[in-house]
């Protein structure tokens, strides 16, 4: 997958993604990101990148034509090394607090694009004509508000990245993390078995797997109705589980 940035502070970058899991996507060639900055699109000698507000109102905003002038340079891009026209629904996402909330269907949607373009907003914001004309969704990751777009993008990345096929090494490994069922991830232990006077449950040492996956789920569907409930009111559940969840907190979902 290739995934394209465009920011006014393309060195943020090269740290949070070039190690670990994302590091190692980018030597292996699974992943390649390419960082580019909003300033060199600018239309002027002194590279300006951001104005005033039309209608007055406090802070800057970036302009619409850097912005413009980078997607076009970007599907260039992408159409030279594809040896065609760039896909016309090729993602161009801009994170922004107004955007819809980040999920891991939504991360999971777009890790099936072969392209992804990400804008990264800063000051007052961007001018509302690249939302209105050039942005195909936009994407918050969570309620409150940050300096600029770069942090969210690194998220977006991050989330999106794992998902490629090989990046995780075990392929079922994202399929056992919160969200992917649904639900919230159950505790989980390792060595020692007794650390302090703390153990692990006798369940994860019994050996027996059937009943390890029976507790592994249960304990799932609990963690998910003490600290996420709203998750279990829209994904369809199994009659058990509702059962299960009803007979243990005597309050059936609504």
């Amino acid at each position: 997958m290739d995934i394209h940035v465009l920011t006014l502070f393309p060195e943020m970058f090269a740290g949070p993604l070039g190690y670990s899991i994302l590091g190692r996507a980018q030597v292996q060639g699974m992943l390649s990101l390419h960082i580019h900055d909003i300033r060199n699109y600018a239309v002027n000698s002194h590279r300006t990148t951001d104005d005033y507000l039309y209608g007055g109102g406090p802070g800057m905003l970036l302009k619409p034509e850097p912005i413009f002038a980078g997607v076009t340079d970007i599907k260039n891009a992408v159409s030279t090394k594809l040896g065609e026209e760039a896909p016309v629904n090729m993602p161009i996402v801009l994170l922004s607090p107004q955007g819809e909330p980040l999920t891991q269907d939504i991360a999971k949607r777009l890790s099936c694009e072969t392209v992804l373009t990400l804008i990264c907003g800063h000051y007052e914001g961007i001018d509302a004509r690249v939302e209105e004309h050039l942005v195909t969704r936009t994407i918050s990751i969570g309620d409150y508000v940050l300096t600029g777009g770069e942090i969210p993008a690194m998220v977006l990345i991050d989330t999106v990245a794992r998902l490629l096929p090989g990046v995780l090494g075990d392929s079922n490994s994202g399929k056992a993390d919160s969200f992917a069922s649904g639900l919230l991830q159950e505790p989980q232990y390792t060595r020692p078995a007794i650390f302090k006077e703390f153990t692990v449950p006798d369940i994860l040492l019994s050996g027996n797997h059937k009943a390890i996956q029976q507790w592994r789920h249960e304990e799932a569907l609990k963690r998910t109705w003490n600290r996420r409930p709203d998750l279990l009111k829209y994904t369809e559940r199994t009659t058990s589980e509702l059962e299960f969840l009803s007979g243990l907190y005597n309050a059936p979902l609504e």
